[in-house]
């Protein structure tokens, strides 16, 4: 069962997703002692609602009945697993010494390499076109972070001599940037909000070569804007029409992307659906509430991860981040460098 899970997670189509998902949690359900716990709260918790109502108002995929999310909040405070392992690399939320991190053990780190390198052929094509510069933590000075550790791959396999992470070196990054410009080569610039906005203000650009990517984070390094804000302050400063955006978290292995528009697209092994923030047993596959996310590849922890993050799904599968729920703990990349 598992070696078909595992064969089938990359090349999943659209008809094939809800089986496969299936299959994945009657996997973790008997293999993951946190999730497969979690299970039973949730279904004695959804037959006595059952039991007091002729028929509960939840429109789900067509997954299994006794399918669940398990909240994000337990990687915090529990060891997230699915078999037994040694852990080939754990991942750490970033956070504050008021805040609990969030811990992802992972069992077979080529699972989350396959995933990401996958996910931006999808999108932008071959890696080898491009420059890749970072403008967040450096990995080796805060290397278990997923995102470090995917953008520090992306950098390596662009094998390009200007990929790097720039984060302290404005000037550097200026200079790097225009060097690119003038040669008419295809360049990302990838890092959290805080961070463009600073250089964004700092460094006036025209820019018709470089694609801007955030990736969030602006709690507790700046006053708080609007997605609409920080976009027109980045598009102004460097020049371009539209900021790329990156929506992924520790606790996943995959990611989605907005190519502009704040409208996220995920990977297609990857869904997103929307609960009643007051009824977490209402599920929709559209609509606005907390964002539940299905991750297949995230065999070896838990695919089916009930996020704090609020927004809308709409019916083509696409969606919006707006926030977190208000008593969501702060967890912003922005903090990997507090």
């Amino acid at each position: 069962m598992l070696d078909s899970i595992i064969n089938n997670i990359f090349s999943v189509t659209p008809q094939q997703f809800d089986e496969l998902a299936n299959e994945v949690a009657q996997f973790q359900r008997d293999n993951n002692a946190v999730y497969g716990e979690w299970n039973a709260i949730f279904n004695d918790k959804r037959l006595m609602i059952n039991e007091e109502k002729s028929q509960l108002n939840i429109n789900h995929l067509s997954l299994n009945t006794n399918h669940c999310f398990l909240p994000i909040s337990f990687f915090k405070s529990n060891t997230v697993v699915t078999t037994e392992f040694e852990p080939e690399v754990i991942f750490e939320s970033s956070g504050t010494s008021q805040t609990t991190n969030s811990r992802h053990l992972v069992k077979d780190v080529s699972i989350y390499q396959e995933s990401f390198f996958k996910a931006f052929k999808l999108f932008y094509g071959d890696i080898t076109e491009w420059c890749i510069i970072g403008l967040l933590p450096s990995y080796l000075e805060r290397n278990n972070s997923s995102l470090i550790v995917m953008v520090d791959e992306l950098i390596k396999a662009s094998n390009n001599s200007n990929s790097g992470f720039y984060l302290y070196d404005f000037d550097k990054l200026q200079s790097v940037l225009l060097q690119q410009e003038a040669k008419q080569q295809k360049t990302l610039l990838i890092g959290v909000t805080f961070a463009l906005l600073d250089f964004a203000e700092q460094y006036k650009l025209n820019l018709k070569y470089t694609t801007i990517m955030e990736t969030g984070g602006m709690k507790g390094r700046r006053k708080e804007l609007t997605r609409a804000e920080v976009h027109a302050i980045i598009c102004d400063g460097f020049g371009v029409e539209k900021v790329h955006s990156e929506y992924g978290m520790t606790e996943l292995l995959s990611q989605a992307y907005s190519l502009g528009d704040g409208r996220f697209i995920c990977s297609p092994w990857m869904k997103v659906l929307v609960r009643d923030e007051d009824d977490p047993l209402t599920i929709r596959q559209s609509g606005r509430g907390v964002l539940n996310v299905i991750d297949l590849a995230n065999i070896y922890s838990c695919s089916f991860i009930a996020t704090d993050d609020v927004g809308i799904v709409y019916e083509d599968g696409s969606f919006e981040v707006w926030g977190r729920l208000d008593n969501s703990d702060i967890r912003g990349c922005s903090l990997l460098v507090i």
